[in-house]
């Protein structure tokens, strides 16, 4: 079985479209990887909420990972691919698909309409989804604002552990920084999703990060962790701040995912595009 064994700062990357046509922009993916190597991101997670997975067909999802696994490839990234957000017999496919092309690790988001409503549901289903992919480190997706689906975190890992072999940690998406930490534990992985409470999740002894302003402004969370690291929390607390602030300029123009990825566009070389529906409904 493949180990994981990344810590550090992963972006949750955008998916490119073509202008009005809205298809799918793969050959953007390169120039892009490039882009956030030269930033100091080692790591990428595609197709999750930030990528607009769920907005894609299959193929375009199976497409978009193919084209990420190269780029990865090519310039020395980690690379994690999202699989969950739809029925179940395409998340098996995706997880299958994710497993031939040997990523570095899968997130998988729970059911979205049977939603499990405890740990032993949700353990179920996720034991099922990683039995398709069982040489690649799994992980999955707490983000219950979307997902509606708020199994406690800290009971589930206990679960899973046991009885998922391939099973390597969460990427938690929460403000709840108690419930967050509760979950950290040696051997086990934990992946804030959380931009805004970065500073204080490193004090509370998070080491990795999956946070979409990673792909805009990467030197304002490293230098929130070295603060921390150092003692300097005025510093790191001046530094959140300042991230923080900017994150709510973003956000004026719209949701996270739309006003994100136009940020993006204006800060870099690369136009990406806009949102597919019902992200870009006005």
């Amino acid at each position: 079985m493949k180990q994981f064994t990344f810590k550090g700062l992963m972006a949750p990357v955008f998916t490119a479209y073509h202008g009005s046509s809205q298809q799918v922009n793969y050959e953007i993916v390169d120039p892009y990887a490039k882009l956030l190597k030269s930033k100091g991101v080692a790591a990428v997670l595609v197709n999750g909420t930030t990528g607009e997975g769920m907005l894609q067909t299959v193929q375009e999802r199976k497409q978009v990972a193919e084209a990420w696994s190269a780029a990865c490839n090519k310039h020395g990234l980690v690379l994690m691919v999202q699989i969950g957000g739809a029925p179940y017999p395409d998340v098996v496919e995706l997880a299958r698909h994710a497993e031939g092309l040997a990523v570095d690790g899968v997130l998988c988001l729970p059911e979205l309409y049977f939603k499990p409503k405890t740990p032993e549901k949700l353990t179920e289903y996720l034991k099922n989804v990683a039995a398709h992919c069982p040489e690649t480190p799994f992980f999955y997706y707490h983000i219950p604002m979307f997902t509606d689906v708020n199994v406690h975190m800290p009971t589930f890992l206990n679960m899973a552990e046991k009885v998922i072999p391939n099973f390597r940690g969460i990427k938690y998406t929460s403000g709840d920084l108690d419930q967050g930490s509760a979950c950290l534990k040696p051997g086990r992985i934990i992946f804030l999703g959380a931009d805004a409470i970065l500073c204080g999740a490193v004090a509370a002894g998070f080491d990795s990060f999956i946070m979409t302003t990673l792909n805009i402004c990467p030197e304002l969370s490293d230098k929130i962790i070295a603060c921390m690291a150092k003692g300097d929390v005025e510093g790191g607390r001046k530094t959140q701040r300042e991230l923080n602030d900017k994150i709510a300029t973003i956000l004026k123009d719209g949701d996270w995912v739309s006003a994100m990825k136009k940020a993006f566009n204006e800060s870099c070389n690369l136009n990406l595009g806009k949102t597919r529906a019902p992200l870009n409904f006005q």
